[in-house]
């Protein structure tokens, strides 16, 4: 374990520093934090701290570092680096950094220590200083050059056990808060709605970035591409179906989900229509489509076995016309191995027609197993881009696979203790604490659970299914839901009431589904004991941070 860094690749100006950079973080114990390039503002100019270390019991450095050949000559700083000789004044970037610091935490409204222990150092990681340095302002304590990078870490302790006269360094809760401070992002009130919308903008560019994958894969028809929660799978498949749509072909875009094919139905109908894929909806609405009978809700056998069968029986008889060149498919891990089937009978060559498949084997909750019976080319997504760094720390352990945070900063997760049984009625409170106390809009909040339903899911949803999916579009209310059809879709803000498990096996999983559906503000009600059991010491330790 190294050090956390923000952001997570920073960019220094020289080589040196980054290598200075790279080398103190692997230095640091993991529970200390490094800010690259921290901008502050000082009476109308900007100034730009290169580094702040944040150490648990040690204290907060400010580091101003400059690479290349830096000399001191009569009281003059210059660096010679590219070719190029400036005169620079490190020691002044230092010391003023470091009290736009102090100023900026003791006006923060959640900095609720007082003023920390902080030092300013000067870190020359390609220059070597003389036995004899010494500079106003900066003792030979205070500067790190090329002979102390090895130890740079000791070398900031041993600097901040110098400051005299200045409080007890900071705690790891500290720390922390410096992080929200520093990383993270305060939600200004009367802005709320705007901010959102800025917020949703901010993601949707990132995601945007990850149609290069779709660049590079333009020349395969059978892919599947996976990725863990937040890293933008939904907004692909919708931009593979467009881009297949506007070559001329016959598409068909679906899921498992009522909720997630609501949802997709509707941003396709943001498209131009020569762009619009043919049939964007549930994969088993399709085959009620071609005359397959309407089963009960209830009737698993139904939806498992009978209507793909059935699918699979009438799609030799379809008429050409009503088959795809192409088929997409999201949450591909939804879909039992039976389904796959009917999926390729749908397509006018099943042996060469497209098929797009994009999925997430972390979950994978429901008891069904499957994967398509054909080859498919795998290529993995890597980035988390659609929740905030906050949030996506606190479900990171339970990926299947590693995955980069590279979401915006945000505000801290909330926990709020209480039983499994207390959950729903706590996440109630937690909910309208949002929408009365801190003027969240209904349409920007969902309250989630992890077993039983919320009784107002339970009444919305006996008026039908089409009924109750139309009220995620309504403005006059949040959205109840359960995480297991909630799979794909998110909110700005989401509470989840973690009131217990119908089947423990499967509640890591569930977890992991619930996490994520939060993009910028995550509270989650319930029991710590439960949630450590079922997701790990990791998750427990980043909800209480």
């Amino acid at each position: 374990m190294t050090a956390r860094v923000f952001p997570d690749e920073p960019q220094l100006a020289s080589a040196s520093e980054q290598l200075f950079v790279q080398t103190l973080q692997e230095q640091l114990p993991n529970d200390a934090v490094l800010f690259c390039n921290v901008r502050f503002s000082d009476r109308g100019e900007d100034r730009e701290a290169d580094l702040i270390v944040g150490w648990p019991g040690v204290g907060v450095a400010v580091i101003e570092v400059k690479g290349g050949s830096v000399s001191l000559d009569r009281g003059v700083w210059r660096q010679v680096g590219d070719g190029v000789d400036r005169e620079i004044h490190p020691v002044d970037q230092a010391v003023a950094c470091k009290y736009l610091l102090c100023d900026y935490l003791a006006e923060h409204p959640r900095w609720r220590a007082g003023r920390p222990r902080v030092a300013h150092l000067v870190a020359l990681p390609a220059t070597t200083l003389p036995d004899a340095f010494l500079a106003p302002r900066l003792a030979r304590w205070m500067a790190i050059d090329t002979t102390d990078v090895p130890h740079a870490a000791a070398r900031i302790r041993a600097a901040l056990q110098q400051v005299r006269d200045e409080p007890d360094p900071a705690t790891a809760e500290d720390v922390e808060d410096l992080v929200d401070c520093l990383a993270g992002t305060a939600i200004p009130q009367q802005h709320l709605v705007a901010w959102l919308a800025e917020r949703e903008a901010a993601c949707d560019l990132l995601t945007r970035d990850q149609a290069k994958v779709l660049d590079l894969l333009s020349g395969r028809n059978r892919v599947e591409i996976t990725g863990g929660a937040g890293s933008g799978k939904t907004w692909l498949a919708v931009e593979k179906a467009r881009r297949l749509g506007a070559e001329g072909q016959r598409v068909a875009l679906m899921c498992y989900s009522r909720g997630l094919a609501e949802f997709l139905r509707r941003r396709v109908e943001k498209l131009p229509k020569r762009q619009r894929p043919d049939y964007v909806a549930t994969f088993h609405y399709l085959g009620i489509g071609w005359g397959v009978p309407e089963g009960s809700d209830d009737d698993s056998r139904y939806w498992e076995e009978f209507l793909p069968a059935q699918m699979v029986s009438l799609a030799g008889n379809l008429p050409e016309s009503e088959r795809f060149d192409a088929i997409v498919v999201d949450e591909g891990q939804d879909f039992a191995e039976s389904w796959w089937d009917a999926v390729l009978a749908a397509l006018r060559d099943p042996e060469k027609g497209a098929l797009y498949v994009f999925s997430d084997e972390g979950q994978r909750i429901f008891a069904r197993q499957g994967r398509p019976a054909v080859e498919l080319e795998s290529f993995p997504l890597v980035k988390n881009l659609r929740n905030t760094k906050q949030i996506a720390g606190t479900f990171s352990s339970l990926a299947p696979e590693q995955m980069r945070i590279r979401g915006l900063p945000g505000v801290p997760v909330r926990f709020v203790q209480c039983s499994s049984d207390e959950a729903v009625d706590v996440a109630d409170g937690a909910a309208s604490a949002l929408l009365e106390d801190e003027d969240w809009p209904p349409e920007a909040v969902a309250l989630l659970t992890t077993h039983r339903r919320h009784p107002v899911q339970v009444e919305r949803q006996a008026e039908g299914q089409d009924v109750y999916w139309a009220t995620y579009w309504e403005d006059d209310d949040l959205f109840y839901g359960h995480v297991l059809g909630f799979k794909g879709l998110e909110r700005p803000a989401v509470v989840l009431a973690v009131n217990g498990f119908r089947d423990e096996s499967r509640a890591r999983e569930m977890l992991y589904v619930g996490l994520p559906r939060a993009r910028d503000l995550l509270v989650v009600c319930g029991d710590l004991d439960l949630i450590r059991r079922v997701g790990g010491e990791a998750v427990a330790r980043r909800l209480t941070s």
